[in-house]
Protein backbone atom coordinates (compact mmCIF):
# COMPACT_ATOMS: atom_id res chain seq x y z
CA UNK A 1 0.00 0.00 0.00
CA UNK A 2 2.85 2.35 0.88
CA UNK A 3 5.52 0.70 -1.31
CA UNK A 4 6.00 3.93 -3.26
CA UNK A 5 6.82 5.89 -0.06
CA UNK A 6 10.39 5.48 1.16
CA UNK A 7 10.63 4.70 4.90
CA UNK A 8 12.81 7.71 5.75
CA UNK A 9 12.79 10.04 8.74
CA UNK A 10 11.81 12.91 6.44
CA UNK A 11 8.76 10.98 5.22
CA UNK A 12 7.91 10.01 8.81
CA UNK A 13 7.95 13.67 9.86
CA UNK A 14 5.83 14.55 6.84
CA UNK A 15 3.34 11.75 7.59
CA UNK A 16 3.06 12.80 11.25
CA UNK A 17 2.50 16.39 10.16
CA UNK A 18 -0.26 15.35 7.74
CA UNK A 19 -1.83 13.16 10.44
CA UNK A 20 -1.88 16.06 12.91
CA UNK A 21 -3.27 18.36 10.20
CA UNK A 22 -6.02 15.86 9.33
CA UNK A 23 -6.99 15.40 12.98
CA UNK A 24 -7.13 19.15 13.48
CA UNK A 25 -9.22 19.53 10.32
CA UNK A 26 -11.60 16.84 11.56
CA UNK A 27 -12.00 18.58 14.92
CA UNK A 28 -12.75 21.94 13.26
CA UNK A 29 -15.24 20.42 10.83
CA UNK A 30 -16.91 18.47 13.61
CA UNK A 31 -17.26 21.65 15.65
CA UNK A 32 -18.65 23.48 12.61
CA UNK A 33 -21.16 20.69 11.98
CA UNK A 34 -22.36 20.80 15.59
CA UNK A 35 -22.82 24.58 15.48
CA UNK A 36 -24.74 24.34 12.19
CA UNK A 37 -26.96 21.54 13.52
CA UNK A 38 -27.68 23.53 16.69
CA UNK A 39 -28.61 26.61 14.65
CA UNK A 40 -30.74 24.60 12.25
CA UNK A 41 -32.65 22.93 15.08
CA UNK A 42 -33.32 26.35 16.61
CA UNK A 43 -34.58 27.62 13.27
CA UNK A 44 -36.84 24.59 12.82
CA UNK A 45 -38.43 25.30 16.19
CA UNK A 46 -38.86 28.94 15.20
CA UNK A 47 -40.36 27.90 11.84
CA UNK A 48 -42.98 25.82 13.66
CA UNK A 49 -43.87 28.80 15.86
CA UNK A 50 -44.10 31.15 12.87
CA UNK A 51 -46.33 28.68 11.00
CA UNK A 52 -48.71 28.67 13.97
CA UNK A 53 -48.66 32.46 14.04
CA UNK A 54 -49.29 32.59 10.28
CA UNK A 55 -52.30 30.30 10.62
CA UNK A 56 -53.67 32.54 13.36
CA UNK A 57 -53.01 35.74 11.35
CA UNK A 58 -54.55 34.17 8.25
CA UNK A 59 -57.73 33.32 10.12
CA UNK A 60 -57.89 36.85 11.54
CA UNK A 61 -57.27 38.41 8.11
CA UNK A 62 -59.87 36.16 6.46
CA UNK A 63 -62.42 37.07 9.12
CA UNK A 64 -61.70 40.79 8.68
CA UNK A 65 -62.08 40.47 4.91
CA UNK A 66 -65.31 38.54 5.32
CA UNK A 67 -66.75 41.37 7.44
CA UNK A 68 -65.60 43.92 4.83
CA UNK A 69 -67.27 41.93 2.07
CA UNK A 70 -70.52 41.79 4.01
CA UNK A 71 -70.51 45.52 4.79
CA UNK A 72 -69.17 46.88 1.50
CA UNK A 73 -69.89 44.14 -1.02
CA UNK A 74 -67.41 41.94 -2.86
CA UNK A 75 -67.49 44.04 -6.02
CA UNK A 76 -66.53 47.18 -4.11
CA UNK A 77 -63.70 45.30 -2.33
CA UNK A 78 -62.38 43.99 -5.66
CA UNK A 79 -62.41 47.49 -7.17
CA UNK A 80 -60.59 48.93 -4.14
CA UNK A 81 -58.03 46.09 -4.10
CA UNK A 82 -56.90 47.02 -7.62
CA UNK A 83 -55.82 50.43 -6.35
CA UNK A 84 -53.67 48.97 -3.56
CA UNK A 85 -50.01 48.97 -4.74
CA UNK A 86 -47.77 45.91 -4.51
CA UNK A 87 -45.54 45.81 -1.47
CA UNK A 88 -41.90 46.58 -2.20
CA UNK A 89 -40.95 47.86 1.24
CA UNK A 90 -38.41 45.14 2.02
CA UNK A 91 -34.68 44.66 1.68
CA UNK A 92 -32.87 41.36 1.18
CA UNK A 93 -29.67 41.19 3.23
CA UNK A 94 -27.50 38.33 4.45
CA UNK A 95 -25.61 37.13 7.50
CA UNK A 96 -22.87 34.55 7.89
CA UNK A 97 -22.99 31.51 10.17
CA UNK A 98 -19.76 29.50 10.10
CA UNK A 99 -19.14 30.70 6.55
CA UNK A 100 -22.68 29.95 5.34
CA UNK A 101 -24.50 32.98 3.89
CA UNK A 102 -28.07 33.07 5.19
CA UNK A 103 -30.78 35.46 3.96
CA UNK A 104 -32.20 38.25 6.07
CA UNK A 105 -35.43 39.90 4.95
CA UNK A 106 -35.62 43.41 6.38
CA UNK A 107 -39.24 44.55 6.40
CA UNK A 108 -39.95 47.15 9.03
CA UNK A 109 -43.64 47.68 9.92
CA UNK A 110 -44.91 50.84 8.26
CA UNK A 111 -47.89 52.95 9.31
CA UNK A 112 -51.00 52.10 7.35
CA UNK A 113 -51.33 54.61 4.53
CA UNK A 114 -54.43 53.56 2.58
CA UNK A 115 -54.21 54.17 -1.14
CA UNK A 116 -57.98 54.24 -1.28
CA UNK A 117 -60.21 57.10 -0.13
CA UNK A 118 -62.69 57.06 2.72
CA UNK A 119 -65.55 57.15 0.24
CA UNK A 120 -67.36 53.79 0.18
CA UNK A 121 -64.99 52.33 2.81
CA UNK A 122 -65.02 51.88 6.56
CA UNK A 123 -62.86 50.70 9.48
CA UNK A 124 -63.62 47.06 8.67
CA UNK A 125 -61.63 47.38 5.44
CA UNK A 126 -58.79 49.10 7.29
CA UNK A 127 -58.71 46.18 9.73
CA UNK A 128 -58.54 43.71 6.84
CA UNK A 129 -55.69 45.61 5.15
CA UNK A 130 -53.74 45.79 8.41
CA UNK A 131 -54.34 42.09 9.10
CA UNK A 132 -53.04 41.08 5.67
CA UNK A 133 -50.02 43.38 6.10
CA UNK A 134 -49.18 41.55 9.33
CA UNK A 135 -49.68 38.24 7.57
CA UNK A 136 -47.35 39.28 4.75
CA UNK A 137 -44.56 40.18 7.18
CA UNK A 138 -44.90 36.77 8.83
CA UNK A 139 -44.68 35.09 5.43
CA UNK A 140 -41.45 37.01 4.77
CA UNK A 141 -40.11 35.76 8.10
CA UNK A 142 -41.07 32.17 7.32
CA UNK A 143 -39.46 32.37 3.87
CA UNK A 144 -36.25 33.67 5.48
CA UNK A 145 -36.21 30.87 8.06
CA UNK A 146 -37.04 28.04 5.63
CA UNK A 147 -34.40 29.20 3.13
CA UNK A 148 -31.86 29.37 5.96
CA UNK A 149 -32.79 25.86 7.09
CA UNK A 150 -32.30 24.54 3.55
CA UNK A 151 -28.88 26.20 3.20
CA UNK A 152 -27.76 24.96 6.60
CA UNK A 153 -28.93 21.42 5.78
CA UNK A 154 -26.92 21.46 2.54
CA UNK A 155 -23.82 22.72 4.36
CA UNK A 156 -24.26 20.13 7.13
CA UNK A 157 -24.46 17.40 4.49
CA UNK A 158 -21.30 18.69 2.81
CA UNK A 159 -19.48 19.00 6.14
CA UNK A 160 -20.58 15.49 7.12
CA UNK A 161 -19.03 14.07 3.95
CA UNK A 162 -15.75 15.83 4.71
CA UNK A 163 -15.65 14.66 8.32
CA UNK A 164 -16.42 11.10 7.21
CA UNK A 165 -13.62 11.22 4.64
CA UNK A 166 -11.16 12.41 7.27
CA UNK A 167 -12.36 10.05 10.00
CA UNK A 168 -12.69 6.90 7.88
CA UNK A 169 -10.08 7.38 5.15
CA UNK A 170 -7.55 10.17 5.62
CA UNK A 171 -6.74 9.81 9.33
CA UNK A 172 -6.54 5.96 9.31
CA UNK A 173 -4.36 6.19 6.18
CA UNK A 174 -1.82 8.51 7.78
CA UNK A 175 -1.89 6.58 11.06
CA UNK A 176 -1.11 3.40 9.18
CA UNK A 177 1.63 5.18 7.21
CA UNK A 178 3.23 6.56 10.39
CA UNK A 179 3.08 3.09 11.95
CA UNK A 180 4.56 1.41 8.88
CA UNK A 181 7.46 3.88 8.52
CA UNK A 182 8.13 3.89 12.28
CA UNK A 183 8.28 0.08 12.40
CA UNK A 184 10.56 -0.04 9.36
CA UNK A 185 12.93 2.58 10.82
CA UNK A 186 12.95 0.81 14.20
CA UNK A 187 13.76 -2.48 12.52
CA UNK A 188 16.52 -0.78 10.55
CA UNK A 189 17.93 0.77 13.73
CA UNK A 190 17.96 -2.65 15.42
CA UNK A 191 19.75 -4.17 12.45
CA UNK A 192 22.29 -1.32 12.44
CA UNK A 193 22.79 -1.74 16.17
CA UNK A 194 23.43 -5.47 15.93
CA UNK A 195 25.66 -4.96 12.87
CA UNK A 196 27.69 -2.31 14.73
CA UNK A 197 27.89 -4.54 17.78
CA UNK A 198 29.14 -7.40 15.65
CA UNK A 199 31.71 -5.17 13.95
CA UNK A 200 33.01 -4.01 17.35
CA UNK A 201 33.16 -7.59 18.57
CA UNK A 202 35.15 -8.70 15.52
CA UNK A 203 37.47 -5.70 15.85
CA UNK A 204 38.16 -6.51 19.49
CA UNK A 205 39.47 -10.01 18.64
Amino acid sequence: MYSNIAPTKANLIRAKSMLAFSIRGYELLDRKRNVLIRDMMGMMNRANQVQIEIQKRFEEASEALKISNMLLGTQTIEEISISIPKDEEFELLSRSVMGVELPVVKNEPQPIDPSYGVFRTNSALDNAVEAYNDLRRKLYELAEIETSIYKLAMEIKKTQKRTNALDRIQIPRYRALVKAISETLEEKEREDFFRLKKVKKNTAK
